[in-house]
């Protein structure tokens, strides 16, 4: 039995749907706007989470009427939701139709398990495990190694995925690799027309490549002029915007060895279990990466990583730790390995 199969015909009993929104500061210098979405049935509760960037789009969320009361199977309400319009109006990004899926899909599958009085770990026999995470944050402008000082005099034994931009420079990376504690670092080239997007640049993916040897490169992008540096250091290259299901995996210009999932970038729970299935049946090593969620979807995708990656260098800390300035007594990594509901880090 494939993983899908396992969820595929749970019960699904829907009398109503509600939206929660959530805005928040962050340390990226945005307000992150999501929306929790509840549907009820029998008695039970199951929430996923909007993490749409486009706070306008978030806004008109509650003020729709999907028409999703009725019974199905988990199946059945996929299909259901894939015939719909969930953006009336928009969206302002077309992978945005991905996210808002996604939402429905996981309230759908956290419901489903909780009228089932089961949960996903027991439903896939898998034992939960602690996590182990890292802290996502840009370097400021002009970057510099500042920000990772202060996280570090605060827990010495903090991991780092790092936004990198042009501005990085021979000093700044030398600063970054005497730390010891940089697992990731993200080129930001695969995100189209989107703000965080950068251009190719061959000369910092040589600088970050040598200077931080044992550091996974996220999102580069693969040109004739990166080529040649993106080859010799393919082991270490990984892919995260652009996953969105098995095929996009296939698609990438190698055979990755590492990925980041990302839950709402695949849309529905049968393209995220399917790839999931496909990586570890291809030995590509993965950890789970994070959206500024605000509520329960952060959660959900602690519960993924501890499930299915524990230890990779996840992008799924505590949300405490997306604040705009670092904060003591804050969780450290890892996070102790979870009491399971739903699809609920409990």
């Amino acid at each position: 039995m494939t993983l899908y199969e396992s969820v595929a015909d749970l019960p699904l009993e829907i009398e109503s749907c509600s939206f929660e929104p959530h805005e928040r500061e962050t340390s990226s210098d945005f307000t992150r706007v999501t929306t929790e979405i509840s549907l009820r049935g029998g008695g039970e509760v199951g929430k996923g989470e909007d993490v749409t960037y486009d706070a306008e789009d978030q806004h008109g969320l509650a003020e729709l009427e999907f028409g999703l009361t009725g019974t199905y199977t988990l199946d059945s309400f996929s299909e259901a939701l894939s015939d719909l319009d969930l953006f009336p109006v928009g969206p302002s990004r077309e992978d945005f139709r991905h996210y808002r899926q996604w939402a429905f899909e996981s309230a759908a599958l956290d419901l489903a398990l909780r009228q089932a009085g089961t949960d996903l770990a027991a439903v896939l026999d898998r034992t939960p495990e602690p996590v182990r995470f890292v802290v996502s944050t840009r370097l400021g402008d002009p970057p510099s190694a500042d920000r990772v000082r202060e996280w570090l005099d605060i827990d010495p034994e903090l991991g780092f995925k790092l936004d990198a931009t042009p501005e990085w420079d021979d000093e700044l990376v030398s600063e970054l690799a005497e730390t010891g504690r940089v697992r990731i670092v993200d080129m930001k080239a695969e995100y189209g027309e989107a703000e965080v997007g950068q251009s190719p640049n061959p000369e910092l993916y040589r600088r970050v490549a040598d200077a931080l040897p044992e550091v996974v490169i996220e999102d580069p992008a693969y040109t004739d002029e990166t080529a040649t540096v993106l080859d010799s250091v393919h082991e270490r290259v990984s892919w995260d915007a652009p996953i969105t299901g098995v095929e996009s995996v296939e698609s990438r210009p190698f055979e990755p060895e590492w990925l980041n999932i990302k839950p709402s970038r695949f849309g529905t729970v049968e393209s995220l279990f399917d790839a999931l299935e496909y990586c570890a049946e291809h030995g590509i090593r993965l950890y789970g990466g994070g959206q500024f969620e605000l509520g329960v979807g952060r959660g959900q995708i602690q519960l993924l990583a501890s499930l299915f990656y524990p230890n990779g260098p996840n992008d799924v800390a505590p949300r405490s730790y997306n604040d705009p300035e670092p904060t003591a007594g804050l969780q450290s990594s890892p996070l102790p390995a979870p009491t399971v509901e739903g699809f609920r880090w409990e």
